[in-house]
C-alpha cells in the first residue's frame, strides 16, 4: 500500500513493542519482571477517582468546548502560575486528551515544511515523529552522561542557527531522569531570542524531582513566556495514565490555532476527566508528596543496586521514574542486552537507541514499581551481566 510521505518515519514506541514481547513471553509461561513502561505503580488517587465516578453519574458525558472547560482552564493556569511564578491566563490553556496533543499540535501550528527542530537525543520518542509529520528537519542534540544529561552545548551551539523554528526541551528528562540547570536554559533561552525561534518545554514530571530540587522553567526568564511552549499533564504526577488529559500552555494567539486543530482532530477532552482533573489540581497534594518520596526511596535502591554490579555504571537520576544506566562495557549493542535480559533473564527493559542514536550504550529501567521487584530484577541482572563478564 502507497502511502503520504508524512508517516513513511513513524514506528511503534519502544516501550510497547517490549510490552507486547514480554507479554507473549508471559502467555507461555515465564515470568517477565517489567520494567519497560513508564507509568506509576500506583492508582489514580482515590479522591480523584471518587470525583471522576460522580461527575459520571452526574451527567458530565457530553461535549465541552474543545480547547477545555472554563474552570479546568482556570484552574490550570492558577496552578502551573503558582509553582511557577508566573501570570497565566486561562485563555493561554489548551486541554488535551494526554500531553501528546500539548506537543504534537504546536508544532504543527508552527513548523513549515524545511524548518529546523531541535530535540534532545536520547529524548521521548514522539519528539521525532511529531517533527517528520509536521515536514520539519528534525535536528538531534546529544545528552551527555559527563554533563549529567543536560544537553551538550557546544553541539546545540553548533546546531543552533537561523533555520531553528523550534527547540524541544525535557526537564526532568524522560530517559535520563536528568534536570537541565537554570545556567543552561539562560544559555538556550539567548540562542532561541536571538534566531527568533521557540521553544517547547515538556514539563510533564517536573513535580517528579528529588533531595529537594526545585526545577526550573524557561518560560520563567526574561523575554521567554511569550515564545514557550509549556506541555504538562496528570499522568505521572497523578497517576492518571488513563485518564487521557494534559495540557498546554502558550500565547494566546497560538492557544487559539491549537484549538482549532483540537476541534477538527479530538473534537474535545472527555468532560468527567476534566472535572477529575480539576480535583487533582485543587484537592489535596499530600499524596504528590509521599509518591514523590517513595520514588526517591526506589531511585536510591535501584541506583546503588546497579552501581554493585561489576560493568555497569549508573548516574543518580534528578527527578522522573527512569534510571539509565551505562553498560557500554560488555561490548554488545543496547538492543542486544536488552533482548537477552528478557529472553534469559526475564527482565523487561528498553533499549538506549529507543530514544535516539546518542542512547547506545545505555539501558532504560522505570522503577515505578515495588520495591521487591527492583530487587529481584537486580539479583537476575546481576547473574546475567556476570555471566556476559565471564563470557566476553
Amino acid at each position: 500500500m502507497k502511502t503520504a510521505d508524512r508517516v513513511q518515519h513513524l514506528e511503534a514506541e519502544g516501550a510497547y513493542a517490549v510490552l507486547a514481547r514480554a507479554q507473549a513471553l508471559e502467555a507461555k509461561g515465564r515470568k517477565i519482571i517489567h520494567l519497560e513502561i513508564g507509568q506509576p505503580d500506583f492508582p489514580t488517587f482515590p479522591h480523584i477517582s471518587q470525583r471522576g465516578i460522580a461527575a459520571i453519574q452526574e451527567g458530565y458525558t457530553r461535549y465541552n468546548p474543545p480547547a477545555g472547560l472554563p474552570a479546568l482552564r482556570k484552574a490550570i493556569a492558577e496552578d502551573a502560575g503558582r509553582r511557577r511564578d508566573l501570570d497565566i491566563r486561562p485563555e493561554q490553556v489548551v486541554v488535551g486528551p494526554g500531553a501528546k496533543p500539548g506537543l504534537f499540535f504546536p508544532t504543527l501550528a508552527l513548523v513549515n515544511p524545511g524548518d529546523e527542530v531541535i530535540y534532545p537525543d536520547p529524548g521521548f520518542p514522539t519528539y521525532a515523529a511529531m517533527i517528520g509529520v509536521a515536514g520539519g528537519k528534525a535536528v538531534p542534540v546529544p545528552l551527555s552522561e559527563e554533563n549529567n544529561f543536560s544537553f551538550d552545548l557546544h553541539a546545540f551551539d553548533e546546531l543552533v542557527g537561523p533555520k531553528t523554528r523550534l527547540i524541544i526541551l525535557n526537564s526532568p528528562a524522560n530517559p535520563t531522569g536528568g534536570v537541565i540547570p537554570l545556567a543552561h536554559l539562560e544559555h538556550i533561552a539567548a540562542a532561541a531570542q536571538r534566531y527568533d525561534a521557540w521553544v517547547m518545554s515538556d514539563e510533564i514530571y517536573a513535580r517528579l524531582a528529588y533531595d529537594g530540587l526545585q526545577v526550573p522553567s524557561i518560560a520563567t526568564l526574561p523575554g521567554m513566556q511569550e515564545r514557550t511552549i509549556i506541555v504538562d499533564g496528570f499522568s505521572k504526577t497523578y497517576a492518571m495514565t488513563g485518564w487521557r488529559l494534559g495540557y498546554g500552555i502558550m500565547p494566546e494567539a497560538l492557544a487559539k490555532h491549537v484549538d482549532l486543530l483540537l476541534t477538527h482532530s479530538v473534537g474535545c477532552t472527555a468532560t468527567f476527566t476534566q472535572v477529575a482533573g480539576i480535583e487533582a489540581l485543587t484537592g489535596s497534594q499530600a499524596m504528590v508528596d509521599q509518591v514523590v518520596d517513595e520514588y526517591q526511596r526506589r531511585r536510591d535502591r535501584i541506583v546503588a543496586g546497579l552501581n554493585s554490579i561489576p560493568g555497569v555504571h549508573c548516574q543518580t537520576p534528578q527527578g522522573a521514574f527512569y534510571v539509565f544506566p551505562n553498560v557500554k562495557s560488555f561490548g554488545l549493542t543496547s538492543k542486544e542486552i536488552a533482548l537477552r535480559l528478557m529472553d534469559e533473564a526475564g527482565v523487561a527493559v528498553l533499549a538506549g537507541t529507543d530514544f535516539g542514536q546518542f542512547g547506545e550504550g545505555y539501558l532504560r529501567l522505570c522503577y515505578a514499581t515495588s520495591p521487591d521487584n527492583i530487587d529481584r530484577a537486580l539479583d537476575l541482572m546481576a547473574t546475567f551481566f556476570a555471566r556476559l563478564e565471564h563470557n566476553k
